[in-house]
């Protein structure tokens, strides 16, 4: 006799089916490594800040540890089979919650965005006249290039103030014609898309419908389970987008305890309750367990906010403050930096005396990721546990 799915989860419950399909409760795929990661998360988010790392070096240091760094970006540009003719991209990168590294499978669906751009009317830049298509015979002509190469990324040295080429293959980038398969030393390699795409997945034959049918579809694997607002805002659709498709998503209806609003989950999460191993990690701010600040309040009860682009005087936790997860929990903050090879937390936040040894674990496995040999605490913001948490990382350091 098959037991029916649950239709009704307690709040602790839903917060472990999202950790879990976030690959941050249980055993992660080791032998599908970075790659796994991106495939099991469907994006991941792309940032220019790097304190300890890029943030898409921090999303599978999360869950899988201290993995390589040149391991790390290997896995998202490395083709399958380097040199080879037939070799292809494992990745691309495309606008989805943001600007994300997605799986090359899933350029398909993302031909629903691309039309809208296409048919977009108004834009923020400019673009000179003949500029667009001398970039795509540039690109045809000599291969591969950065918007250095094409004739240089910005005008001055404003960081709106892109140049006609780079205006030009960032419409391309938009419409599909170029893709960028490639970073190297953070600078994208553009190249045509029917040159670098695969042939089998260089195409727009899928309509609206089928692409946010998918989308929604991959949301809702990658959360576990989540509101229509959580689900939109994965890959940054409407609302109506995502009402207009869900009841033929494969996602099934449930309510969850003190959520407030109607919830959807993926019927795989619902058939064995969560459990395994918890990561005690840092997380990136742009990690997708907690780039939707609603959903975290919602699942954790915790306030998350990147303070970067927030004046000095005004930050509460610190520039880039990275939540601290311990054993399916938030359990404090993290502002770091590095001077030479020790990582410095500027400022500590801990949920109580009982975070201290979670904290001081996390900051000890960033550190040697980063080839860190030593930890310094500046500030906690419970002055208190300052003495506490340096004892248990010269402990733990000994």
């Amino acid at each position: 006799m098959t037991t029916p799915r649950p239709t009704d989860l307690t709040a602790d419950e839903a917060r472990r089916i999202a950790l879990r399909a976030q690959g941050l409760l249980g055993t992660p795929n080791r032998k599908a490594g970075v790659r796994g990661i991106l495939r099991h998360l469907g994006a991941v988010q792309l940032d220019t800040i790097s304190v300890l790392a890029r943030s898409h070096e921090l999303i599978p240091y999360a869950r899988l540890g201290a993995v390589g760094r040149r391991t790390v970006e290997n896995a998202y540009w490395t083709t399958a089979s380097t040199g080879a003719p037939s070799a292809q991209p494992h990745a691309f990168e495309y606008w989805s919650h943001a600007a994300c590294i997605l799986p090359i499978e899933e350029w398909p669906h993302f031909a629903f965005r691309r039309r809208a751009y296409r048919n977009r009317p108004h834009w923020n830049h400019e673009l000179p006249d003949g500029a667009y298509d001398q970039v795509i015979k540039q690109l045809r002509a000599e291969g591969p290039l950065t918007a250095t190469q094409l004739g240089g990324a910005k005008r001055t040295s404003e960081w709106w103030d892109w140049s006609g080429a780079k205006v030009a293959v960032e419409r391309a980038l938009m419409y599909g014609e170029v893709v960028c398969v490639e970073r190297r030393g953070w600078k994208r390699i553009y190249d045509l898309a029917e040159r670098a795409v695969p042939d089998a997945l260089l195409h727009d034959e899928f309509d609206d419908t089928e692409c946010l049918r998918r989308l929604v579809r991959l949301a809702g694997q990658s959360l576990g389970v989540g509101t229509r607002a959580d689900i939109a805002d994965y890959h940054r659709l409407k609302g109506e987008q995502v009402d207009a498709v869900i009841a033929d998503s494969g996602l099934v209806p449930v309510t969850v305890e003190g959520w407030g609003k109607p919830a959807w989950a993926d019927p795989a999460a619902l058939e064995a309750p969560p459990r395994g191993r918890h990561r005690t990690t840092l997380l990136s701010p742009f990690d997708s367990l907690i780039w939707e600040r609603a959903r975290t309040e919602r699942i954790f009860g915790f306030t998350h906010r990147l303070e970067a682009y927030v004046p000095k005087q005004k930050r509460v936790y610190g520039y880039f403050a990275m939540p601290v997860l311990a054993g399916g929990r938030l359990v404090g903050r993290v502002d770091p930096a590095r001077e030479g090879h020790t990582l410095v937390a500027k400022q500590v936040t801990l949920d109580g005396p009982k975070a201290v040894p979670a904290v001081a674990q996390a900051l000890i496995e960033a550190a040697s990721w980063v080839d860190c040999t030593n930890v310094r605490v500046e500030r906690v913001d419970a002055p208190e546990l300052h003495a506490p948490l340096t004892a248990e990382l010269a402990r733990a350091l000994a």
